[in-house]
């Protein structure tokens, strides 16, 4: 069973590439006393996620930014290395927190999984958008299984 909207984000620990190398962070930390939009993608450098998701936040930074967002959160079941150069290669810079959840944990806990077996990728996250303050969803888009619709950039603006 997924998250739901009123429910608080459970306490996990991602990995985020910095200068500095591979830091943790805590979900309490990214969440905490902060209005956070958080988009979760299968996996990076894949085409949708290439070619629009990621691209779509970060054009709209500024925009979400401004209706009162502290953080937007790039969510993948990838490693961090992975994510930082797919922020690097995307041009992310300081707009995004390139978060990996290497091992699915806070995926499954947020009851959010893709089973990509299938594809050769294992288990992932789905594709999702969501909007918390101070840890508690307070929006959450959940896209149907190949679509790219309710978790866009565009479309969180519009649920702002």
């Amino acid at each position: 069973m997924s998250i739901k909207v009123g429910e608080k984000l459970p306490s996990a620990t991602l990995k985020v590439a910095s200068a500095d190398g591979i830091k943790d962070v805590t979900t309490d930390e990214l969440f905490r006393g902060r209005k956070v939009v958080l988009f979760a993608v299968p996996g990076a450098f894949t085409p949708t996620c290439s070619a629009k998701h990621l691209p779509g936040f970060v054009q709209n930074a500024d925009a979400i930014r401004a209706k009162g967002v502290d953080a937007i959160v790039c969510l993948a079941v990838n490693d961090a290395f992975v994510m930082g150069a797919w922020g690097k290669d995307q041009k992310v810079g300081d707009k995004i927190v390139m978060a990996a959840d290497g091992n699915a944990e806070w995926t499954r806990a947020l009851g959010l999984e893709l089973d990509a077996g299938r594809f050769g990728m294992g288990t992932r996250c789905q594709r999702f958008a969501l909007v918390a303050e101070d840890g508690v969803v307070k929006a959450l888009q959940v896209e149907a299984p190949g679509k790219f619709e309710v978790s866009s950039a565009e479309a969180v603006l519009k649920a702002l």
